[in-house]
C-alpha cells in the first residue's frame, strides 16, 4: 500500500500557499514520468515501479494524507530498492499538500 500511495504525489511550487499554476508545473515536473497526466499511472515508468491508478476511489479512499506527506518527503524504498524519490528537500508543506489536493482530484 505504502508502496505508492503517493509516488504521485510528489509536487508543486512556490513559498506560502502553491497556485493552481504552480502545483500543474510540479505535477510535470516530479510525477508526470509515473503517474501520468490523468493519474492513472499507466505509463512505462508507472507500471514498472507499480503506482496506484489515483482515479479509483477504493485507492483514494485508502489513501491517507498523513502517509502521502511522508511518502512524499522520504520517498519508498522497498528491499533495497528505490520505488519513488524523496521530495521533501524540494518542495515545502504548502506545496505538498498542494499536490495532495491535486491527486484527489483525480477520483472518478
Amino acid at each position: 500500500m505504502k508502496k505508492l500511495i503517493l509516488a504521485l504525489a510528489i509536487c508543486a511550487g512556490g513559498a506560502g500557499t502553491a497556485s493552481a499554476a504552480d502545483v500543474k508545473q510540479n505535477w510535470e515536473k516530479h510525477c508526470l514520468k509515473c503517474h501520468g497526466a490523468d493519474g492513472k499511472g499507466n505509463t512505462k515508468m508507472g507500471k514498472q515501479s507499480g503506482v496506484k491508478d489515483y482515479t479509483d476511489p477504493k485507492v483514494q479512499a485508502e489513501m491517507k494524507d498523513e502517509n502521502a506527506i511522508k511518502v512524499i518527503k522520504e520517498g519508498i524504498v522497498e528491499k533495497g530498492k528505490k520505488k519513488m524519490d524523496p521530495y521533501g528537500d524540494k518542495l515545502n508543506d504548502e506545496e505538498i499538500k498542494a499536490l495532495i489536493a491535486h491527486m484527489r482530484s483525480f477520483k472518478r
